[in-house]
């Protein structure tokens, strides 16, 4: 039986890739800043709280470990000192234990954010990468820590995830499933009339274990992952308001007055958007997934329209759970700030 250490395992990749893995009889060891408080779970694995940027705690960890998973990031609205520190160092500090360990294979969750805004469509592997913001940036950087391990012999495979939804993911996405459970339209920025593919955590799992399982030549590459079926933004996200029930529609804004708005709230830290969703959300935003179909076998069960109605539904029956919590993380969901004034107001 194989141990699989998994760096974030707390938050809503890291749980939803250790109940994947647990069904298929691995051993876990899961590493997060944040306690690992799942019941139906703790039980079975072992978690450690601790902080990738502490190199001595995060070895000692690894030790007896046989494959590495590293979801763990600080996302877009983290400081930028704590991006670059996690997600930069942190990721060497991860790299550099499992090269001391001697690691049979290393899986390092990346972001299609590494494209940055491009300027076309689909968006293939060997694109140009140029992030926005912190973020973007570290992001790259982190990647190329990956491929600097190859050259000492870790087997790495990168993954490019689209936005990814299902159980425990709340963010950015709670704030269309609130406006849909209380039955409001849904302001989106621009028309809708824009392709932004998705993806359902589940098929990230999938693709997470075929990097673990096949041969080791296919996997030590870069992989853009996403759904295979999606329509245009108005479309998919449309479906979560038929879901609701009461007959509300997505409600279109100009984005050429919105964004620069949004621009100025950032600043102000009283809207729960960052520059990457807003810059991007009116605009085509998918990637080709052909190489990971071919070497990966890679096939995406959840359209997006699926994958959201999933994480609604999800929503929903665990409302109770995350009940006047707020934060910055894809757990819990996002402080709406201004848009809970207008939320009010429509």
């Amino acid at each position: 039986m194989k141990t699989v250490f998994i760096t974030g395992g707390s938050g809503f990749l890291g749980i939803n890739l250790i109940r994947f893995l647990l069904k298929k009889k691995y051993r876990i060891i899961s590493y997060d800043l944040v306690p690992f408080d799942y019941a139906d779970c703790k039980d079975a694995i072992t978690h450690v709280v601790g902080d990738i940027r502490n190199k001595k705690l995060l070895e000692q960890s690894m030790k007896g470990s046989d494959l590495v998973v590293h979801c763990a990031a600080a996302l877009p609205l983290y400081s930028k000192e704590d991006i670059m520190t996690t997600d930069v160092d942190g990721t060497q500090n991860v790299i550099d234990a499992a090269l001391v360990h001697t690691i049979q294979r290393f899986i390092h969750i990346s972001s299609t954010a590494v494209y940055g805004i491009p300027d076309h469509h689909p968006l293939y592997e060997h694109d140009k990468l140029i992030g926005v913001g912190p973020y973007g940036a570290a992001k790259i950087q982190a990647e190329k820590i990956c491929e600097k391990a190859r050259e000492k012999g870790l087997i790495v495979s990168i993954i490019r995830p689209k936005s990814f939804v299902g159980p425990e993911r709340l963010g950015v996405f709670a704030l269309l499933y609130d406006w849909a459970r209380d039955g409001h339209g849904f302001p989106m920025i621009g028309d809708g009339s824009n392709r932004y593919q998705l993806l359902d955590v589940d098929d990230l799992c999938d693709g997470i274990d075929a990097c673990m399982t096949l041969d080791k030549m296919k996997v030590n590459d870069v992989f853009n992952i996403g759904a295979k079926e999606f329509t245009t933004m108005r479309e998919d996200y449309q479906a979560v308001l038929d879901k609701a029930g009461f007959g509300k529609k997505v409600i279109g804004t100009p984005a050429w007055i919105i964004i620069p708005i949004l621009r100025i709230l950032e600043a102000l830290h009283i809207s729960p958007l960052y520059a990457w969703v807003y810059e991007t959300a009116a605009k085509d935003s998918f990637v080709s997934i052909e190489k990971a179909e071919r070497q990966l076998g890679f096939k995406p069960k959840y359209s997006n329209k699926q994958a959201l109605i999933r994480n609604y539904q999800w929503y929903l029956s665990h409302l109770a759970d995350f009940a006047g919590q707020s934060g910055v993380s894809h757990r819990v969901p996002w402080k709406q700030g201004i848009l809970g004034v207008i939320k009010r107001l429509l």
